[in-house]
């Protein structure tokens, strides 16, 4: 039986202290500097529309850049909601359910000192969808292209006034457009070329850019000029260093050379809070699944196998190996959230079922399944994914599903995820184990399953096509009743869960050790974060 425990150790440890070594290196750091050690193995590009997942967006994206729509990140004891973000208001027309207009808010600037504008607007657009513009980037459109699938056009209507419209009706544009932040034009001009704007990156953000070393660090200043004057940061700077081992994030944290841990070891959870290290967590829409292929060949075209695989895995088990720090899957998103719906299918764990099942298929102990999945040693969102996946391998070998795994780094995943299971990259994996954020319709559920958007066009890595699944789509993006559009969105779980497109595995709840000199974190009901509220002392 392979140890994904030492291959991730192999794979990452290296990496990992050389990190550790390099922050052990810097000068004694002046108070109100915040130091993380993020899961992933580079540090986010400061284009705007960044990588290393969202992950990325978490600690880069949303800090230096920002989007016309944003999340309102201040409790961690109600769901986060939209609110205004670059843009006061938004609204689609009454008469033309295709068309959005957003209002622009007044007197923002870029860091460098340029004005943000409807322009800067249609030019970030651009960016992302227009293959013709001069700034248009192919690394930032992979990450942003997808996230507004149905934007065919955009306009500035005045200088504070921006028309988007989509090819057919879509109710879901205010949750998409929260993912696209805004970049400097003038500093794109001033710089040449996006390889050049790395080296004096401008946003409209809270924090600045102060220095940027891949695979080192990002330094992150103060923006004192920021517009929200009830968002200005209490921190001077934070540092951002990739750690992707979690035994690293947590040895880092012990010895004073960080502040902040993303998803520490579990089995280092208990001492470090008898140590007088915070652990905050909380409940957020976050999956951790296998995703699975349907392309021909797959054995997970069979819906028998499928179910069998589900009915294998000990979450109960999995929760206890990570102290507590998840919460066991049964779908797409918790149960307790307003789109589970009822599944008719129950996700539990029934080993002698998932043997009968997988006898029906035709398996048995004269012939086991075999089957490969690709998966990371770390990464955005993806928890203890060594440890994890090791009992999956065991929980689905019992039954008689033997796993191969295919171990890359988060972005080489992320970067098949995008090609899709037909890609050749993929190299005979039938599943891939990437975490998804789930906090709306789109992300959760649409994106994964649509007929429409199956890669490389869009996200359906699996290549899953049904009619069914596609007619609630379309409702889900032509209904502005928000109660229909709750049916159809429940529907479209309930398909998903019945048909198990998924190994439905864990909902994380976003763990984090920090220094008892951190103050002011408020760990939200959300992938994203607010670094503006806290402070070090």
């Amino acid at each position: 039986m392979l140890s994904l425990q030492r291959i991730g150790r192999a794979s990452a440890l290296a990496g990992a202290l050389m990190t550790v070594a390099f922050a052990s290196s810097l000068p004694a750091l002046a108070q109100g500097t915040l130091r993380i050690a993020m899961t992933s193995s580079d540090i986010p590009l400061p284009n705007g529309q960044t990588d290393q997942g969202a992950e990325g967006m978490r600690f880069m994206g949303y800090q230096v850049f920002e989007p016309l729509i944003t999340y309102d990140l201040s409790s961690a004891d109600k769901p986060v909601t939209l609110i205004p973000g670059l843009a006061t208001g938004w609204a689609v027309n009454p008469n033309d359910n295709t068309k959005w207009t957003f209002k622009l808010r007044p007197g923002v600037t870029f860091h460098d000192g340029s004005a943000f504008d409807a322009n800067a607007v249609v030019w970030n657009l651009d960016k992302i969808l227009n293959r013709n513009a001069p700034q248009f980037d192919e690394k930032q459109s992979a990450q942003g292209k997808g996230r507004i699938p149905t934007i065919t056009a955009y306009r500035a209507v005045d200088p504070m006034t921006v028309e988007i419209t989509t090819g057919t009706p879509d109710a879901l544009i205010p949750y998409e457009i929260a993912w696209i932040v805004m970049s400097s034009p003038a500093a794109f001009a001033k710089a040449g070329s996006w390889d050049a704007f790395l080296k004096a990156p401008s946003g409209t953000g809270p924090f600045k850019v102060k220095s940027y070393t891949p695979r080192e660090r990002a330094v992150l200043s103060r923006n004192d000029a920021y517009w929200n004057p009830d968002r200005k940061p209490k921190l001077d700077e934070v540092v951002l260093l990739p750690v992707p081992d979690a035994s690293a994030r947590v040895a880092a944290l012990r010895s004073g050379q960080v502040d902040w841990a993303e998803a520490p070891a579990s089995d280092a959870l208990a001492s470090l809070k008898a140590a007088g290290f915070p652990i905050a967590s909380n409940v957020y829409p976050h999956v951790w699944p296998w995703h699975f292929s349907v392309v021909e060949g797959s054995p997970w075209n069979d819906i028998r196998v499928r179910n069998a695989a589900n009915l294998a895995i000990d979450r109960e088990g999995m929760k206890t190996l990570l102290e507590g720090m998840m919460v066991e899957a049964e779908g797409m998103v918790p149960k307790s959230a307003d789109w589970f719906g009822e599944p008719a299918f129950k996700v539990t764990y029934d080993p002698a079922a998932a043997k009968a099942l997988l006898a029906e298929a035709g398996y048995g102990p004269d012939k086991r399944l075999k089957v490969k999945a690709i998966i990371s040693p770390s990464g955005s969102g993806q928890m203890q994914p060594m440890l994890m996946n090791e009992l999956i391998q065991q929980n689905l070998a019992a039954v008689g599903i033997d796993v191969e795994f295919d171990v890359r780094d988060w972005n080489a995943l992320l970067a098949n995820w995008r090609a899709g299971a037909k890609d050749p990259s993929t190299n005979g994996a039938t599943s891939t184990n990437s975490s998804y954020f789930s906090q709306d319709p789109f992300t959760a559920l649409i994106r994964h399953v649509d007929s429409r958007l199956v890669a490389p066009k869009g996200t359906n890595w699996g290549y899953y096509s049904n009619p069914e699944a596609d007619a609630l789509i379309d409702t889900i993006r032509s209904e502005f009743d928000a109660e229909k559009q709750l049916k159809a969105i429940q529907g479209l779980h309930k398909h998903m869960v019945d048909n198990a497109l998924f190994l439905f595995v864990a909902h994380d709840v976003a763990p984090r050790a920090l220094s008892p000199k951190v103050r002011g974190f408020v760990a939200p009901q959300n992938w994203f974060v607010d670094l503006t509220s806290v402070s070090v002392q």
